[in-house]
């Protein structure tokens, strides 16, 4: 189905959607005021929708666009939820209606007195529509940028005295280009640095697609120092895979420019590379890899065997790899010697509940680490729930974080 076509059909299951969802108004109000007020954002929405896939991308900018697209996603998706409770109480009356055929005695079907079964299920309906529509604008108002920082400490056996009491930074999945509120992001890296910490960790995605993304956020990552220097690799949205291009070559070109983003950001990028930290003829290996994710659609740029190769000799290894499938892939079951691997990559999907008791998010549902501390045997990975956002706007419940941990001998 063309783009022509499929916008308009597209449209008109909107419209229906609607139809069917307007039920609940009239069986809650006569209002004609509420009545024109819902289908007057009925029609703005589908507007909103005709506007946003034909006129010029140039005209309405990237901010604009992603906002006619979420709005339009959290309209319909608190619709969706509405939709099961007519659904139930239209089958409910499609059931007494066939008892009522069959039913060949003369005893009446019996009735309350008090709320009807169908009033109860409308008026859930309408609760159950205003729920995700509060918690996922509350989500982009509040939750995008709510930085928490989070604090570990690690033992590890082999960690030599030197870098006991190690701190290190974690920041991950920046994504500049979904940036909406530069004072916030301001904010947030503020916080980090307020950290002090020894050294810091970028483990990638510093864009959604586009080197240019990140240009105007440069004065502010850039920031973000150590004294024993900020090390970064890449993710998989940093290659520009989820775009067009023109040729190979445009795509290598925009690859080359988010390396020298990451140069201009002060930050040491480590392509299938690794560094020493060296402290009375003590080294602390530390090893970045390009994007790894197990599974079909992952992209494998990075070799954990080329970044791996040289740094036998150091006694304490740490991995800076993206995607934290790539811990279970390889890591653990060919390179038991890295003591410590980072990653990032899901998010928490940006949408979860967490608290002492219980935690819970979608993301559990894909990775088997999705975030937070994890230990096998003498191996760790520590999975960042992410500094940006993708796509929605916002976090409902994993909000954005910063990561200190401090390495402990023993």
């Amino acid at each position: 189905m063309n783009k022509l076509l499929g916008i308009p059909v597209a449209a008109f299951i909107f419209f229906l959607i609607d139809w069917y969802v307007f039920q609940i108004l009239k069986n809650l109000t006569s209002s004609r005021l509420v009545y024109q007020i819902f289908w007057g954002f009925t029609i703005l929405t589908i507007i909103a929708f005709f506007v946003y896939h034909f006129a010029p991308h140039e005209l309405l900018g990237s901010n604009v666009r992603r906002f006619i697209m979420i709005g339009i996603f959290i309209t319909y998706f608190a619709k969706f939820f509405m939709m099961i409770f007519l659904l139930i109480d239209d089958l409910i009356r499609l059931g007494k209606w066939i008892i009522s055929k069959v039913n060949t005695s003369n005893t009446p079907i019996s009735t309350e007195n008090t709320i009807s079964r169908s009033e109860f299920l409308m008026k859930t309906a309408a609760v159950a529509g205003a729920v995700p529509v509060v918690a996922m604008t509350w989500g982009i108002i509040s939750g995008a940028h709510d930085y928490r920082i989070r604090r570990h400490t690690v033992r590890l056996k082999n960690l030599p005295k030197e870098f006991d009491g190690l701190r290190i930074l974690q920041l991950s999945d920046i994504h500049s280009g979904s940036f909406f509120n530069k004072t916030a992001v301001k904010g947030g890296v503020e916080m980090a640095i307020k950290e002090k910490p020894d050294v810091v960790f970028f483990t990638g995605d510093l864009v959604n697609n586009t080197a240019d993304e990140v240009q105007d956020y440069i004065p502010i990552f850039g920031k973000l120092k150590a004294p024993l220097g900020v090390y970064s690799t890449l993710g998989n949205h940093d290659y520009g895979d989820y775009v067009q291009w023109k040729s190979k070559e445009a795509k290598r070109a925009n690859l080359n420019r988010l390396i020298d983003a990451h140069k201009a950001l002060g930050w040491n990028i480590l392509m299938d590379e690794h560094r020493f930290l060296e402290e009375n003829n003590e080294k602390l290996a530390i090893i970045g890899v390009q994007n790894w994710g197990a599974g079909e659609r992952w992209p494998k740029y990075g070799s954990i065997k080329k970044a791996y190769t040289g740094t036998e000799e150091a006694a304490t290894k740490l991995l800076l790899s993206h995607d934290p499938s790539h811990w279970d892939a390889q890591i653990r079951p060919n390179f038991s010697d890295i003591d410590l691997m980072f990653s990032g990559h899901t998010h928490g999907f940006q949408f979860g509940i967490e608290s002492e008791l219980f935690k819970w998010s979608p993301s559990q549902y894909v990775y088997k680490q999705w975030a937070g501390l994890h230990t096998e045997g003498n191996q760790n990975l520590y999975v960042n729930r992410g500094f940006g956002y993708l796509g929605y706007p916002g976090r409902v419940g994993i909000l954005p974080e910063i990561t200190v941990i401090e390495l402990k001998r023993g």
